[in-house]
């Protein structure tokens, strides 16, 4: 089953097709200049036969180069043997669909997986080799850690995809604690294109997967204090309302636990607020009423 963060490594470069760009570099693999990148389908199924689906497809317009180049992307989760058949199965057949030169690029959450995946696959006997498949490869070990807030700040695309790869790193909380202060720095310094910083904020999450990471992370954009209060940024606006949110609850769970009944219509009311000090006096209030309606009585 193909799992959330699976999907997350992988589905970063269809948010951000510019991130080849800027994050192949850093592992030591050039990437030329282009003129555009754009998904394609990434059904590589002949006939009916066998399904094939590869992750992520991408054509790379490249100035001076009729039709450019496909990059095919996989995210892989553990060394698998059958891979490679399937590998040189979709570089073949890109090559005989499109008619352009194909590109395969893995990328991993582990060492151990960057290792296995960054080994040519030959086909063919001791006597003569067929083919060879020399894959791309990005993941822990290839990539540099980002663990300063400046550095994350600069491109959150590429300290997004950072964090995702050391994502079972002993130091994955250093590198969360500089992105979510990268996040939430100033918008002028970021890299990232049209990306809202919300859904990279979300894209961390949802890669993360289950365990003490992505609990880490949820605390982190729970209680981050922006720096620049009163900007109206969308990191802010995320903030508050995660902060409404969390006082909504409040002050329903301090009715629930004194037996106060709430009407459906104060639920929805308390719950659709968003002003922090409407949502504070409630709470106050809440401690000692004895209806539900009286949290809006006026003085």
């Amino acid at each position: 089953m193909v799992s959330s963060p699976h999907e997350a490594l992988h589905r970063i470069f269809r948010v951000d097709p510019g991130l080849f760009a800027r994050l192949l570099p850093r592992a030591g693999i050039g990437f030329p200049e282009h003129t555009a990148i754009e998904p394609l389908d990434t059904d590589l199924t002949e006939i009916r036969p066998l399904e094939r689906r590869v992750d992520s497809v991408f054509r790379v317009h490249v100035p001076g180069e009729e039709g450019g180049f496909v990059l095919a992307v996989e995210s892989q989760g553990k060394p698998d043997p059958d891979k490679h058949n399937s590998w040189t199965y979709y570089l073949a057949h890109m090559y005989a669909k499109y008619r352009l030169p194909p590109f395969l690029l893995v990328v991993c959450k582990d060492k151990a997986t960057a290792a296995w995946a960054s080994e040519p696959i030959r086909v063919g006997r001791g006597f003569h080799t067929s083919m060879i498949v020399f894959p791309l490869v990005l993941g822990p070990g290839i990539l540099p850690v980002i663990t300063e807030p400046d550095e994350a700040a600069r491109d959150l695309g590429v300290a997004v995809f950072s964090a995702l790869a050391y994502a079972t790193d002993p130091g994955l909380t250093a590198i969360l604690d500089a992105l979510a202060s990268g996040v939430a720095d100033d918008a002028g310094k970021s890299g990232s294109g049209d990306v809202d910083r919300v859904d990279w904020a979300e894209i961390v999450e949802i890669g993360l997967g289950e365990g003490p990471g992505r609990e880490y992370w949820r605390k982190l954009m729970a209680t981050y204090t922006p720096n620049f209060p009163g900007s109206n940024s969308i990191v802010e606006e995320y903030w508050l309302e995660g902060r409404a949110k969390g006082r909504a609850e409040d002050i329903l769970r301090i009715l629930e636990m004194r037996d106060v009944e709430i009407p459906d219509l104060v639920r929805e009311r308390v719950a659709s607020c968003t002003d922090l000090d409407v949502l504070g006096t409630w709470f106050d209030r809440s401690l000692s009423v004895v209806c539900a309606e009286e949290l809006f009585v006026e003085g």
